[in-house]
């Protein structure tokens, strides 16, 4: 199954979980996997969205517990590896969508493309050389299935 990492900060407002719930309902509808860090704000937001829709959830927990990760993931991978654990979110997706986020969505977003991965950004700051602008989350669906399929 296609595997498509959430990116996003762990802590975001309102109008940015709305978004990332539906980029999450968007991966379940199209039969795809969602692989996110497990935590809270974005990556708590689009799992709910998936599980919503029925889809499966993944999350790549930064440290020693599985217990951490949000109420929305099927499995839990323990890494306690904190930030570096992004290297495993990049390497582990077929694709990424980045929602929102800081500087470690910037880290999962240049690792993703120094493999040569699609990145679709959707509400993000990080809108740099190499990723693919999304103007909502059907379109940062679209984007990263199109990337997948040609690659």
């Amino acid at each position: 199954m296609i595997q498509i990492g959430v990116i996003g900060a762990g802590s975001c407002d309102g109008a940015l979980k709305k978004i990332a719930e539906e980029v999450g309902a968007e991966i379940a509808r199209n039969g795809a996997i969602l692989l996110c860090g497990g935590l809270g704000g974005v990556m708590e937001a689009s799992a709910k969205g998936a599980k919503n829709e029925g889809g499966t959830t993944v999350g790549i927990l930064p440290g020693d517990r599985r217990s951490d990760s949000n109420n929305y993931m099927d499995i839990g991978i323990v890494t306690e590896m904190g930030h570096a654990r992004n290297v495993i979110i990049a390497r582990s997706s077929d694709a990424l969508i980045a929602v929102g986020g800081e500087y470690g969505t910037l880290s999962e977003i240049a690792h993703s493309l120094k493999m040569g991965k699609t990145v679709a950004t959707l509400n993000s700051k990080w809108e740099i050389e190499g990723t693919l602008k999304a103007k909502d989350p059907k379109d940062a669906v679209r984007i990263v299935l199109n990337g997948i399929s040609k690659s």
